[in-house]
Order: structure tokens, then C-alpha cells, then sequence
């Protein structure tokens, strides 16, 4: 709690590039809970280097994040938007809470078996003890709620679990963090295989639509979007691809699906691709212009990354030194 507000903690890994998926699913809900919460929106780059990254290129990405974090209406006077790398309270909280964390629970995030099956070449300790980072990252800010996905919420029941543990130990340390359970965000598909999530890593350029895409660009992947046979805009499990489309044009446009299979009865898929496409354009349009713009004022992105990250430190310092007293570290002068 800060003043009056709880506390809500999010963040978004500096790897990839947000996709349309990012926007309706979170970023666009965020926009509106900074007059319920005080809220942190963390860039999480320390959290992106369990892959190998190439440096200039992961400075480039978090930079874009955090200017698209602002683009997208998060006011920084209001949100605390800034790099996990720049307070150093991230890492030094998550070294402490690696020793209250028992291995067995960290054998048993099924994020830890995905990861190593997909990077074989590179199974790092990060890479295991990754959930206890985050814990960290919520518990610095003595988050009481944060939005998590379904893929997520493994991870936030162990960080109340190691919330509890410490907290049965020392006293009343830590806040225990509930999930968010405000207005859900539309899930997003793939465009070219809409059983998984559109994804900001997936390695075909086709199968998401990305926050920075030009309109030409947007349109020209809808019409390549998979769809089926049946050639009904219709809602259903037999038409994945479709339903996908249905739930992308009502989440642009507020539509109910009913209202979507009447407007669209009787025309083809080329037809309602080609709305989807331009529905969605219009709707990038106008953050995409505000990126460019905020792009080029590096003066101003410099000084929301400086004083953003001064009032992160500030608030993770207050937890840390109480943490530091709590487990018997020396009080320093």
C-alpha cells in the first residue's frame, strides 16, 4: 500500500517485439488502473538474458518497450515505468530469496521444462531460479496484486508461497500478493497457427501482428491469415482461424461475436479479412505515430528512464533494508 493505493506490479521481457496479442491481452488494460493503483511496469531485461541476447540489440528492445509503454497511454507521471537492470534491489532480493526457495519447487515449474527444451544448448542456473527473480520482483514493491496470465500463475503461487515462508520466520515482511482479477484482456492467436498465442518470439514474421507494423503491412498478413474450408464467418471449434479473426475484430471494435457473424453473413473470408485488417490498422495507427514521435525526443525518453528509475530505487530500497535487518546483515552507515 502507497497512500491510498494498493500496489500492482507487471512487467514485459525486452525480447521480441510487442505483438497485437501484448496490447488487447494487457497493455491496453493497464492504461486505466493508475487511478486504482500505484503500479510499476517493469521492463524486465534482467529476466531476458537466460537466452543468449546480442547487447545492442537488447538495449535497442527495452529502450522501444518502455517509449511503447508511454505510446500506449501509460502515463509515466502516474505509473512507475523503468529497467529491472537499474535497480539493483531486483537481484539483490532475489539472491536472498534463492535461499528460502527449496529446489523441489523449482523442479516443478513446467516454464523451466518448456525453456530447456527449447534452448538444449543452454540449461543455465538463471534459467532455473528465473520464478525466484520474479518473486522478487513483485515482493520488492510489496505488490498486493498482479496481472498473470494462466502461463503465469505457477510463478505467483510461489512467490506467495516464499512470501508466507519468510513471513513465518521474521514476522510480517512481506505483503502476499494476490492475482488481478480485473477486466480479462482478449487472448490472441497465431494468424498462421491459431492452436498457440501469437507470440513477440515467434519465428515466422507472419504469424503476429506487431505493435510497430505499418498498415500495408498489417493487412497484408491478415489476408495470409490460416482459416479453413467452410467458408462461414462463423464462431466455433471447427474454425480456429476464423474464430481467432472474430475474437481479434471484436476486441477492436466492441462487437459482440453475434453481431460480427451478421455483418458478415454471406460474404467470403476475403472479405472479412481484409475488415479485420484495416479495423486493426486504424487501431495501431495512432500509437504507432506516437512511437515514432517519442522515438525521436531522446532528451525526454532519457529523463522518464532517470526519474522513474529514482522512484523504483527509492520504493525497492525501503523492502530490501528491511529484509537485510530481518535475516541479520550488517546496517549500513
Amino acid at each position: 500500500m502507497i497512500g491510498d493505493k494498493k500496489v500492482l506490479f507487471s512487467g514485459m521481457q525486452a525480447t521480441g517485439s510487442l505483438t497485437l496479442g501484448n496490447y488487447l491481452g494487457a497493455l491496453q488494460n493497464w492504461v486505466n488502473l493508475a487511478d486504482e493503483y500505484e503500479c510499476f511496469y517493469s521492463v524486465v531485461d534482467l529476466h531476458s538474458i537466460t537466452v543468449r541476447q546480442d547487447p545492442a540489440e537488447l538495449r535497442t528492445k527495452a529502450r522501444n518497450l518502455l517509449t511503447l509503454y508511454i505510446a500506449a497511454g501509460l502515463d509515466p507521471k502516474k505509473n512507475c515505468l523503468y529497467y529491472q537492470s537499474h535497480v539493483s534491489g531486483h537481484a539483490e532480493l532475489a539472491w536472498i530469496l534463492n535461499c528460502f526457495t527449496y529446489m523441489g519447487e523449482l523442479n516443478r515449474m513446467t516454464q523451466f521444462k518448456d525453456k530447456s527444451a527449447k534452448h538444449a544448448d543452454n540449461i543455465n542456473a538463471g534459467l532455473f531460479t528465473y520464478p525466484v527473480l520474479m518473486a522478487a520482483d513483485i515482493l520488492l514493491y510489496q505488490a498486493d496484486v498482479v496481472p498473470v496470465g494462466k502461463d503465469q500463475l505457477q510463478h505467483l503461487e510461489l512467490t506467495r508461497d516464499i512470501a508466507q515462508r519468510f513471513n513465518s520466520i521474521y514476522g510480517d515482511v512481506f505483503t502476499v500478493p494476490e492475482p488481478y482479477l480485473g477486466k480479462a484482456g482478449a487472448k490472441i492467436m497465431s494468424l498462421q497457427d491459431p492452436s498457440k498465442k501469437m507470440s513477440k518470439s515467434d519465428e515466422n514474421p507472419n504469424a503476429s501482428i506487431y505493435l510497430t507494423d505499418d498498415t500495408d503491412t498489417i493487412i497484408r498478413k491478415f489476408k495470409r491469415a490460416v482459416t479453413d474450408s467452410v467458408g462461414v464467418v462463423k464462431h466455433s471449434e471447427e474454425q480456429p482461424g476464423i474464430s481467432n479473426l472474430i475474437d481479434i475484430y471484436s476486441a477492436c471494435t466492441g462487437k459482440s461475436v453475434e453481431e460480427i457473424e451478421k455483418e458478415f453473413d454471406g460474404k467470403g473470408y476475403g472479405d472479412f479479412k481484409l475488415a479485420v485488417g484495416e479495423t486493426v490498422a486504424d487501431l495501431l495507427k495512432p500509437l504507432n505515430e506516437r512511437f515514432n514521435e517519442l522515438s525521436k525526443d531522446k532528451e525526454y525518453i532519457d529523463g522518464i528512464i532517470k526519474e522513474n528509475a529514482e522512484k523504483a530505487q527509492y520504493y525497492s530500497t525501503k523492502t530490501l533494508r528491511k529484509v537485510q535487518k530481518k535475516v541479520g546483515f550488517p546496517v549500513r552507515p
